[in-house]
Parts: C-alpha cells; sequence; structure tokens
C-alpha cells in the first residue's frame, strides 16, 4: 500500500485533535447535564432534554449552519468573541471541535444521565447523613459510581467527533491543513479522479481509531467494575 501523502497525514493528525478537544472540553458540561436530568426534577425539564438531543434529529448542515449564525466572524457571539478575546473560531479547527462536540454531546448527556441514574441513591443518602456536604457527596461517591457511564460517554462523544461532516464543513469548510478532517479528506478524495487509493487508507485509519477508542473505553470500565467489587 502506498504511504501516507502528507494532506492526509495532516488530516488524520487533525481529526484526532479535534475529536479529542471536542470530547474533553465538553466533558464538565456533560457531567453537569447528566447529573442535573438524573437527579433534579424543575419545570421544562422535558423541554431540556428535548434541546439537547436536537442535534441528533436535526439535519447536521442545520447544525452547522446555526453555529456559523451564532459564532461566525459577524455573528453575535462570534463578533463578541473575536474582538473581546481574540478567539475566532469560524473557520478554524477549534471551530470544528466546537461542531464536532455540539453534535456528540446528545451521546455523553445520554451515557452519563443513565450511570447517573443507576447508582445507589442510598449510598449518596448515607453520606449526606454522615455529614458529607453535597458537593462532596457528588465527588467522592456519585461520580466514582457513574465512572463507567462517564467514559462511555466520553468515547461516543470522540467517536461522533472523529466521524463528523456535515456541521462542520458547513460551519469551518474543508480548507486543508486548517479544517480539512478525516472526513472532509474523503469526501475531497472522492471529486478527485483515481483518489480511491486514498480513500481506503483514511477509511482504515478512522475504523483503527474508532475501534482502539472503544477496546479502551471497555477496558478502563471493566478494571473499574473489579476495582469496586475488590
Amino acid at each position: 500500500m502506498p504511504a501516507f501523502s502528507p494532506e492526509e497525514i495532516t488530516a488524520i493528525v487533525l481529526s484526532v485533535k479535534v475529536a479529542l478537544v471536542a470530547a474533553v472540553a465538553s466533558l464538565p458540561l456533560g457531567v453537569a447535564c447528566g447529573w442535573l436530568l438524573a437527579r433534579r426534577e424543575f419545570p421544562g425539564k422535558a423541554l431540556f432534554d428535548a434541546v439537547l438531543l436536537l442535534p441528533l434529529v436535526m439535519p447536521p448542515v442545520v447544525t452547522g449552519y446555526v453555529l456559523l449564525i451564532a459564532f461566525g466572524n459577524q455573528g453575535v457571539l462570534g463578533q463578541w468573541l473575536r474582538e473581546t478575546l481574540g478567539i475566532q473560531l469560524a473557520f478554524r479547527w477549534t471551530g470544528a471541535a466546537l461542531a464536532c462536540a455540539v453534535m456528540g454531546f446528545p451521546l455523553m448527556v445520554r451515557a452519563i444521565r443513565l450511570s447517573i441514574e443507576a447508582t445507589d441513591r442510598r449510598l449518596e443518602a448515607a453520606a449526606a447523613t454522615l455529614g458529607a456536604a453535597p458537593w462532596r457527596v457528588f465527588f467522592t461517591v456519585t461520580l466514582p459510581l457513574a465512572w463507567p457511564g462517564l467514559v462511555a460517554g466520553a468515547v461516543l462523544a470522540f467517536a461522533k467527533a472523529l466521524g463528523e461532516f456535515g456541521a462542520t464543513i458547513t460551519f469551518v469548510s474543508n480548507i486543508p491543513g486548517q479544517t480539512q478532517t478525516l472526513s472532509a479528506a474523503i469526501y475531497g478524495l472522492l471529486q478527485v479522479p483515481g483518489g480511491e487509493a486514498g480513500i481506503w487508507r483514511l477509511t482504515a485509519v478512522a475504523f483503527v481509531i474508532s475501534l482502539l477508542a472503544l477496546l479502551l473505553s471497555e477496558w478502563l470500565v471493566r478494571r473499574q467494575r473489579v476495582v469496586q467489587e475488590r
């Protein structure tokens, strides 16, 4: 098999970076939303849950367009970020990470919420009875018990980000070396006669990375369960 071209290597590295940043950066908010949905009742909870799930059911291009309107250079939030903090998201790899985070967020929150709902609330109540503050109960009881769900949610978000295309290309375009991820590179090769070899190479890389991420997630979950059983 021919060696990877510099453009393909750049797309692979950029995809992994974008997916990692998207998953890690959205994890704290994902934990907060998952806990809120699992442990609290409040007016508009069903609507809040539905809004979080919207990226799963809306066309990705629509999500990308909304991000472009909001975070583009002339968007309300985008213009403020650029002029105040010097942060530009549109047509940058950071914008690709934002788009990927938005698309993978519902999967992350769903996994975390189910994991927190499955934890024994009696253990939380026992810790509170012994005088632990709510924040201490959360960090020392809830999170350790729900840890497999956090891992699963992060891996799902990473895998979704790795394969994201529609929202990303709408928001940050397909700029080689800057915003061209694996999916965008494969799409570009589809437009080039004789690009089949490159498509197969990039497809194989995406398959291997996703499989390794899932295997690592499964290993970490199993290891955590063994530790908890001891």
